[in-house]
């Protein structure tokens, strides 16, 4: 019989992780795949980007409307356990794949823990900042089985005591369609989203949810200094996390401008060609830290948000001060960085390493029962 495999995603970015993921298996005789998608892939606000989890052509999909007015975790985790409790319980799936350190994953892992579902976190073990640390951890403490970037990453699951062979380094995901020769060209992606701009750099900045009562003068600073800066932007929403109206606030006075292009959200491919085509990005968005360093492309990282995570040659951080930030922006055009080529998230394989875990007949044979792998300490 086939495996019944079920991927959650509840936004753009896990979305661009799993799709490779999710492509190799659902072109498998041996395995069903079902999508539950949620989260922002169901906000208009957003773009509605479950269409575009449509246009790759799966079959199976689940949507579910989680979120909440206010961004408040607490109730969009409670309203997705609720959602993918049903629709589990009715499928009965023999292995939930779950990414990252989103509420959406958290939720997933749960009821999959809480119903002897074979449960996989792809990309635990990492560092990540502010409260997605947590989640991500949590995750990784009800997930069976891991699917890790590096070396670090599974070191770290090992001193939270998960066993070792449990643990597979497949590298991250979307360097699969990162490194691939099938990304559209720069033309055709400024073609599509209608961008005149000949030089532009790309600004995503999320709300810091731990420093909620500071969000309001952070990004007064960083929007005055991007447009003291005279720099041209593709400017992308940020994550719906709480405080995101306060971010949004910032981003619609800017509607109209002639140094702005405004979108909700970009197609994962579309993206990452006007990454490896912008002068920099900016803001604090995991891409400038992950994805910008495998073209070279400048990042300035800003404030806390990605405290931790790995750091490369090309990663400039700054805090939430206005003139930080415009030293950075000066710096980084006027005084390149030298970056160094870094091969510590894969080298774009991983969708055929997770087949072939997933074709052992010993991965099946996983239990559902969870034993701490207990490190002595002398």
């Amino acid at each position: 019989m086939k495996k019944k495999i079920v991927f959650l995603t509840g936004t753009r970015a896990d979305f661009g992780k799993l799709k490779s993921l999710i492509s190799i298996l659902d072109q498998h005789e041996q395995f069903e795949v079902y999508l539950f998608v949620t989260g922002m892939h169901l906000d208009e606000k957003y773009g509605y980007t479950v269409h575009e989890i449509e246009r790759c052509g799966f079959k199976n999909i689940y949507q579910f409307e989680n979120h909440h007015e206010d961004g408040l975790m607490d109730i969009t985790l409670a309203k997705t356990i609720n959602g993918f409790s049903a629709f589990t319980r009715s499928l009965k799936p023999d292995l939930v794949i779950i990414h990252g350190d989103r509420v959406e994953a958290l939720a997933g892992a749960s009821v999959g823990a809480l119903n002897n579902y074979l449960v996989a976190h792809i990309e635990g073990g990492e560092l990540s900042g502010t409260v997605d640390e947590l989640i991500r951890h949590a995750v990784s403490k009800l997930s069976h089985v891991h699917f890790v970037a590096n070396e670090n990453a599974r070191q770290r699951l090992i001193q939270m005591g998960e066993l070792p062979s449990q643990i597979f380094i497949t590298g991250s995901p979307d360097l699969d369609v990162l490194l691939s020769s099938g990304l559209p060209s720069i033309a055709e992606v400024k073609k599509h989203y209608d961008i005149p701009f000949e030089t532009f750099a790309i600004s995503i900045f999320h709300p810091v949810t731990t420093e909620i009562d500071h969000l309001k003068q952070h990004a007064e600073n960083y929007f005055s200094a991007l447009d003291e800066s005279g720099f041209q932007y593709v400017l992308i929403y940020p994550n719906n996390d709480q405080g995101v109206n306060i971010i949004l606030e910032q981003i619609f006075k800017r509607k109209g401008s002639k140094n702005y292009l405004i979108y909700p959200s970009l197609r994962f491919e579309y993206f990452l060609t006007l990454l490896k085509n912008a002068q920099f990005i900016i803001g604090n968005s995991s891409a400038g830290i992950r994805e910008a360093h495998y073209y070279n492309i400048p990042a300035i990282n800003v404030g806390s948000r990605q405290t931790g995570r790995s750091m490369h040659d090309t990663v400039l951080h700054v805090g939430n001060e206005k003139h930080e930030i415009l030293y950075a922006m000066d710096h980084v055009i006027n005084k390149p960085l030298q970056p160094h080529p870094h091969h510590e998230f894969g080298s774009g394989n991983s969708a055929e390493v997770f087949l072939e875990i997933l074709l052992r007949e010993d991965f099946w044979e996983t239990s559902p029962q969870k034993y701490f792998a207990d490190i002595s300490i002398e």
